[in-house]
């Protein structure tokens, strides 16, 4: 489940913008001004920040500028009022991904918002990955476990760099069907341990000690024992 921050100083638009994403399955973290944004950031990295340009104690911009000089890559969502052409280059300079101008149609908030996470898993999915001594390569297509190479197929390949996406965090059976089988995926209910057990197999080869751990009830998680 991807996170999102709102920040806003503007109770009664906070609490609709919460709502609204809570129903599109994101979990949501609420700031009234870009000062208690900041330790929030830094503290969840959410995937994207939805944020107001007129604030009190730190504005949007500032914030934005603010998450920039500290290389923070995250994407931001501006909201403002100014909806004139050097506002929107002003907040778009300022390195925010996306400018939605006041007042809005929720519905097109909600395709920005997706958009932007589209983005950023396109991103993820072409980054190298790590934990312990196993990396892989999604752009070369290969997988290490110490000096070792690892013989995956393309579902075995996308199932542990799902893992190492999220190393240490338990993901949910239904989680991980769902993204590395897609959301209509309608197929033998034990397709994910068979395919856990093929991984476990090949990464435990050379007597290596198991990563993959079993979540009874909930799912799998990668850490060490």
């Amino acid at each position: 489940m991807s996170t999102v921050l709102i920040v806003d100083d503007d109770p009664k638009l906070l609490k609709m913008l919460q709502r609204t994403l809570t129903y599109e399955n994101l979990s949501v973290l609420t700031a009234a001004n870009g000062l208690e944004a900041l330790p929030l950031v830094q503290a969840h990295k959410p995937s994207l920040v939805i944020a107001d340009w007129m604030m009190p104690k730190m504005d949007g911009v500032t914030f934005l500028q603010r998450l920039r000089a500290e290389d923070n890559k995250t994407m931001v969502l501006m909201l403002t009022a100014r909806d004139a052409i050097e506002d929107r280059v002003e907040g778009l300079e300022s390195g925010a991904d996306d400018y939605l101008a006041k007042p809005f149609a929720p519905a097109e908030l909600v395709a920005r918002v997706h958009a932007l996470l589209r983005r950023v898993q396109a991103e993820l999915q072409n980054q190298p990955a790590s934990y312990a001594d196993i990396t892989l390569d999604p752009l070369t297509r290969q997988a290490h476990r110490g000096e070792g190479e690892l013989n995956l197929t393309l579902t075995e390949f996308n199932l542990l760099h799902l893992l190492l996406r999220h190393p240490r965090q338990v993901l949910e059976r239904d989680r991980i069907l769902s993204e590395v089988w897609g959301y209509d995926f309608g197929g033998n209910d034990n397709v994910l341990e068979i395919y856990i057990g093929y991984l476990r197999k090949k990464l435990e080869a050379e007597g290596s000690p198991r990563l993959i751990q079993t979540v009874r009830g909930v799912g799998y998680v990668l850490r060490e024992e």
